[in-house]
């Protein structure tokens, strides 16, 4: 959500900010409703003064025994005047909120201009793809080979976009899972987390989910949503909290999975395991401090990269450009890893600082130690990361000319030693 203070003192940098996300200038419709609220809000109080008066009146002609019905005949038109300035009021404050929660987040200055993924900028790389000597296979032709990824049996069971894993790479799938859950909570101190799977829609508002995307999520019958990331439960913790300055940062970790309708991917990775409807990640939730957000941003990319480098993958990140950054996002890194088998960079984790978007939506703010008046928090979060998708690199990765696929050394505790996966 939006400061309409801001809006107000600023209107043309407003639009300017909406241009760069491609929207249509915007701010004379939001302040038109703005003002038509605090005008009716002005007068009702005009109204209510009036009434205060008129009833002191009534009182005085009562006790006097004068005349008082003209008065009350009065009174009774006031609170009719008085009940359509509430009405009024409330309507202009339903029109200006049901546009200003469509709008995305105001980008951070140095986020590039840019249309789509197509002009988002490499910042680092780290290694190089590698040349096999010999043609390397996709995930799925992989898995399918050692008769332990079957998405047929998958789709008799639910249909498209989910896969059956078993064995041997159902256990890695496990392991790495665990794994960057541990290393998340064991060194880079974000606090374990178990939340719930299904939330109500006030909890899908928080963080921007609702009402803007709500055809991408899944709907229950009793109107909770599955989460589509365990950010959404773990930012709304803090939800119309009121925190000390001093018990911040909050980091939060949780291991869960995620339910995505892919309601706009149509035709896109319907091969194999790249866009499922359901998968597991491990979600990293941070909550700063105004002032520190930016520096925390950094902080839990590099928690992010430290994963992909330490299960031996070639990985860059990239910072996405204005048209191609999520609607909370003020600014997004997104992490690609290499894929050999497809021969293309894929994302597998993407952190991004919401600076006090999501934190108005849920009225979450902070108590400074010094200084009067509670402040909007700051809300981040990261993928640490997508197991789905780090298996597909582990194992175009680190397959062999033979189709077995080699474990990387860090998994070693989760697979009970194990250090090749070959033909069941």
């Amino acid at each position: 959500m939006h400061d309409i203070r801001a809006l107000r003192a600023d209107p043309a940098g407003f639009d300017a900010a909406m241009a760069r996300r491609g929207l249509s200038p915007v701010a004379e419709t939001v302040l038109a409703q703005d003002a038509a609220r605090r005008g009716a809000q002005q007068a009702l109080q005009e109204k209510q003064a009036h009434r205060n008066a008129l009833a002191k009146a009534i009182g005085q002609a009562r006790r006097t025994g004068a005349d008082s019905a003209g008065l009350e005949t009065e009174g009774a038109a006031l609170r009719d005047e008085m009940a359509a300035l509430e009405a009024a009021a409330a309507e202009a404050e339903r029109a200006q909120t049901a546009i200003l929660e469509t709008l995305p987040n105001i980008l951070d200055a140095d986020v590039p201009d840019g249309r789509d993924e197509a002009d988002n900028v490499v910042l680092h790389q780290h290694g190089e793809p590698p040349r096999p000597n010999f043609a390397p296979r996709q995930h799925f032709e992989l898995g399918e080979a050692l008769g332990l990824m079957d998405f047929a049996a998958a789709a008799k069971l639910a249909g498209a976009r989910f896969t059956v894993l078993r064995g041997a790479l159902a256990r890695l799938e496990r392991a790495l899972g665990q794994w960057m859950l541990t290393l998340h909570t064991e060194q880079h101190g974000y606090a374990e987390t178990v939340v719930p799977y299904l939330v109500n829609a006030a909890t899908m508002y928080g963080t921007g989910q609702l009402p803007k995307f709500e055809e991408d999520l899944f709907k229950t019958t009793d109107g909770r949503y599955l989460i589509p990331t365990a950010e959404v439960p773990l930012t709304n913790l803090v939800r119309e909290e009121i925190l000390p300055e001093a018990a911040l940062p909050l980091r939060f970790a949780a291991l869960s999975p995620c339910f995505r309708s892919e309601a706009g991917s149509a035709g896109r990775d319907t091969r194999g395991m790249l866009r499922q409807h359901q998968f597991q990640k491990v979600e990293m939730v941070s909550v700063t401090r105004p002032e520190d957000s930016a520096a925390e941003h950094e902080r839990m990319t590099r928690c992010a990269e430290r994963v992909l480098t330490e299960l031996g993958l070639v990985w860059r990140r990239v910072v996405l450009c204005a048209g191609d950054t999520g609607f909370s996002a003020a600014k997004t890194y997104d992490l690609e890893v290499w894929l050999p088998g497809q021969g293309a960079w894929r994302e597998i984790s993407s952190c991004s600082n919401c600076r006090d978007f999501q934190a108005r939506r849920m009225n979450a703010r902070m108590k400074p130690v010094e200084g009067k008046g509670n402040v909007f928090l700051h809300t981040l979060n990261g993928s640490g990361v997508a197991v789905g998708r780090a298996l597909i690199a582990v194992m175009e990765t680190h397959q062999q000319a033979d189709g077995s696929l080699l474990i990387p050394e860090v998994l070693a505790p989760w697979m009970g030693g194990l250090e090749r996966i070959g033909p069941a």
